[in-house]
Order: structure tokens, then C-alpha cells, then sequence
């Protein structure tokens, strides 16, 4: 089981990642709360992985915290629950938010966010109950980036949302309200909250 992964930051693609650790390229898919901290490319960066092999091959999650992939790893544990919805629970909500939503038993807040309907809140909800509802994360503990935007920066934000699971008409709707000069963490960041407005 690779549980940790540190190397130098090759290529940043939202959701995914490319990391170079001792001349391996290890392609890592991560949520855009561990997204938004990542350093500049080129820079030494650290993640807690999670490895999962399926039929049609290996995936390997990177988080910013213990408890982010903590809460990753109860997530997929929830039948119908897969990777990539995980990625977007941990995406929309913060792990304080998530563990909240849960003991405050808050479908709403769940709902919110793609892929996720009513019944897989509930399900959410009824099953992380006494696993994450009583958890009280630190916060993360990766630097936020200073990275300036790229002329890319809107594709990239764009294909992000899109990965979230937005269409394309939602995404640019949302890219919209973005300031001109927006990096991608922060264009992320800022588009997924309007796009959480009911």
C-alpha cells in the first residue's frame, strides 16, 4: 500500500496531478480543498495517499491531511459511493463542514453537491453518523499557494468544474462572476461557492 507519496510537483490538471518521486511520474487524483494548497509547479510537495486497485487498473487519491484521507476512506466505504464521488463530497465541503453536515444530520448541504441526490444523502448521513459525525479535523496542514494565474487558468478552472461534475453550461455560468486575474485555486474555490447558492 503506498501510504504517502513526497516528490517534486510536475504538472497540475484539475483533479489530477503528475508527481515525480525518484524518476517515477505518479499520476494522483486529489480533492480541490487539497488542490487549492498545493505549491507552485517544480516545488517538493507531500500527500497522504490512498491506492485503490480495480479491474481496470490502480488509482492513487492524494490529501492534504490525515483527515481528509480519513474521511475519503469512509466515504467510499458507503455503498454506491465511488472514488470520484468521494472527490466531489471532499471537494464541496470541507472535512468540518462534511463531519458537521453529518451530525447535524444536514441532507441540504449534501445535495448540493453533483452526483449526489437525495438517497445517497440520507444513505450518507444514516451511515457516517457515529464514524464521522463525532470526528473533530485539524485543519490542513499545507501552505496555501501564492502561484499567480496562467493565461490557462480559465480552462483550467473550467475543466475542474466540469470534473466536479458540472456541465458546461453551469461552469461557465458560475466562471462568470470570477475576477479577471483569478488564480485557478482561487477561481475553484470562488465558482463552487456560487455554484452551492440554491
Amino acid at each position: 500500500m503506498i501510504g504517502r507519496l513526497t516528490g517534486t510537483l510536475l504538472e497540475k490538471n484539475p483533479p489530477q496531478i503528475l508527481i515525480d518521486a525518484g524518476g517515477v511520474g505518479y499520476e494522483v487524483d486529489v480533492p480541490m480543498s487539497t488542490f487549492y494548497h498545493l505549491p507552485a509547479t517544480g516545488q517538493k510537495v507531500s500527500l497522504h495517499t490512498h491506492l485503490a486497485i480495480r479491474e481496470d487498473g490502480h488509482f492513487l487519491y492524494g490529501f492534504g491531511s490525515e483527515e481528509e484521507r480519513a474521511a475519503f476512506r469512509q466515504l467510499i466505504k458507503v455503498s454506491g459511493i465511488g472514488a470520484r464521488t468521494a472527490l466531489a463530497v471532499l471537494s464541496g465541503l470541507s472535512v468540518g463542514d462534511l463531519a458537521q453536515a453529518i451530525a447535524l444530520q444536514e441532507a441540504g448541504r449534501l445535495v448540493k453537491i453533483p452526483g449526489i441526490g437525495k438517497k445517497t444523502a440520507e444513505r450518507l448521513l444514516l451511515e457516517l453518523k457515529d464514524k464521522l459525525g463525532k470526528a473533530l479535523p485539524t485543519a490542513a496542514g499545507l501552505a496555501p499557494s501564492s502561484a499567480a494565474a496562467t493565461p490557462d487558468a480559465r480552462s483550467d478552472i473550467l475543466n475542474a468544474l466540469m470534473a466536479l461534475g458540472y456541465n458546461e453550461k453551469e461552469a461557465l455560468g458560475a466562471m462568470k462572476g470570477l475576477a479577471d486575474d483569478a488564480s485557478v485555486s482561487d477561481g475553484i474555490r470562488q465558482a463552487l461557492k456560487l455554484l452551492a447558492k440554491p
